[in-house]
């Protein structure tokens, strides 16, 4: 969530950067402007009441009690009392939906993100690797992996529709491998803490990251929550579509000793996503499924570290691929392709031979204070300091499907087989190719 202090102070400053990334919605931004002056206000009201009560009161203590100048004090400071009752009321109405409303906004670009309207104006950064060539016409993941025996799609639609796999044998194996991997790299060699969350949170944890309200229908609404007598608390509880939102949220509410920054966590998650609106795309393979799995990486840091923080963070990531001998390359967002809650995104896109492109298997951004302000996770930079708040950052370390696809395209050869990079042969039992099961 936006400042609402900052927005009232640069309003025209704010209007610009939402229009770098194709926000014009004027009618919020009007009203926006309409509450922030209102709030002003409402606050300059209220405390011009609470101090001419104050002054009568003490007005009145000197004054004797039996004396009609008392009783006439005491009457004016019952309805003076009764005024900032209604001032006050009328102040928590303006501020819940101003704050309602910047619940609509997204986040601010940073000046460092290229400018564009769209994917096509995205900027390349870097390649690693090389483009594999094939003597032969390379086939999908879903050709390969039918022939192969791991991949099940026909089985999945019949337990659970569309947009399902079921993994088999070496399939099932390679993802759990997949998993193994990535979080032995990430908790080991990067230094992250694992964590292993709950994957149904509360509405309050999806709107402290930002994907409510705006993505709403993209997400699982299961239940209400219930508290340990079967009481409703009142809370809705969602799927999560990714591991940000549960480990971000660990420190909501929370103040943090600033001495302990950047803290850094990773977790494997199950990933649950209505795909709302993507009907007719990706509807062949794994690219774009309900259910999936994924590795993520959750940094918080203070703002002097942030963008440091997201170099390292897309390094992290990018070293997955790396061991992994994955062709890819990174691109940074332009302002109009941004997230939601982001300021600033590396996307990792990983080259599926299958295809013929590229295609997005991590992205690396961070959020300034946007997430932060949601959830009221601060920290205190040094003893009896005021508390400031942090700044978050989250990225794919990977999203394990898409790599399995990868691998699957990359690694294939002429006779249908396909070979176990180094890194996860340990991890396969020594397995070093998948062969096409026999007819």
């Amino acid at each position: 969530m936006l400042d609402p202090r900052y927005v009232a102070e640069h309003l025209e400053e704010v209007r610009a950067g939402l229009a770098r990334r194709g926000f014009r919605e004027e009618e919020k931004l009007q009203r926006l402007a309409e509450l922030l002056d209102a709030r002003r206000r409402a606050i300059a009201e209220v405390e011009g009441a609470r101090a001419e009560r104050n002054r009568r009161s003490q007005q009145m203590a000197r004054l004797d009690k039996r004396s009609e100048a008392f009783a006439e004090q005491r009457a004016a400071l019952r309805s003076l009392g009764e005024r900032v009752k209604e001032l006050e009321a009328e102040r928590g109405r303006i501020e819940a939906e101003l704050e309602a409303l910047l619940l609509e906004i997204p986040n601010l670009p940073d000046p460092s993100v290229p400018d564009g309207a769209g994917e096509e104006d995205n900027v390349e950064v870097r390649r690693w690797g090389e483009q594999p060539r094939f003597d032969f016409e390379p086939r999908d993941h879903v050709d390969l992996g039918t022939a192969l025996g791991i991949l099940d799609f026909e089985r999945a639609a019949r337990i659970s529709g569309a947009r399902f796999v079921v993994l088999r044998g070496a399939g099932a194996r390679l993802e759990r491998a997949l998993m193994q991997f990535m979080l032995d790299l990430h908790g080991g060699e990067h230094g992250y803490e694992e964590v292993w969350p709950p994957v149904l949170v509360k509405d309050t944890a999806m709107r402290g990251t930002g994907q409510l309200p705006k993505f709403a229908e993209d997400a699982f609404r299961i239940a209400e929550d219930w508290d340990a007598h079967g009481e409703s608390e009142g809370h809705a509880l969602y799927l999560i579509p990714t591991a940000e939102v549960p480990v971000t949220n660990l420190h909501a509410g929370e103040i943090l000793d600033g001495e302990t920054l950047p803290r850094a966590y990773t977790a494997y998650t199950p990933c649950f996503r209505a795909e709302a609106g993507s009907y007719g795309r990706d509807t062949r393979g794994m690219i774009r499924q309900h259910q999936f799995d994924k590795v993520e990486l959750v940094r918080f840091s203070t703002a002097e570290q942030a963008l440091e923080q997201l170099e390292l963070l897309t390094s992290h990531a990018e070293r997955v691929l790396q061991r992994l001998g994955l062709h890819y390359r990174v691109v940074a967002l332009c302002a109009g392709d941004l997230g939601f809650s982001a300021a600033k995104t590396y996307d990792l896109e990983v080259w599926l031979p299958g295809q013929g492109r590229y295609r997005e298997i991590s992205s690396c951004s961070w959020f300034g204070d946007y997430q932060a302000r949601r959830m009221k996770c601060r920290y205190r930079p040094g003893p009896k300091q005021k508390p400031r708040l942090c700044h978050t950052l989250n990225g794919s370390g990977l999203a394990i499907g898409r790599t399995l696809v990868a691998l699957l395209e990359q690694y294939q050869r002429a006779d249908g087989s396909v070979e176990i990079p180094e890194a996860l042969r340990p991890y396969m039992g020594g397995l070093q190719r998948l062969e096409p099961t026999r007819a």
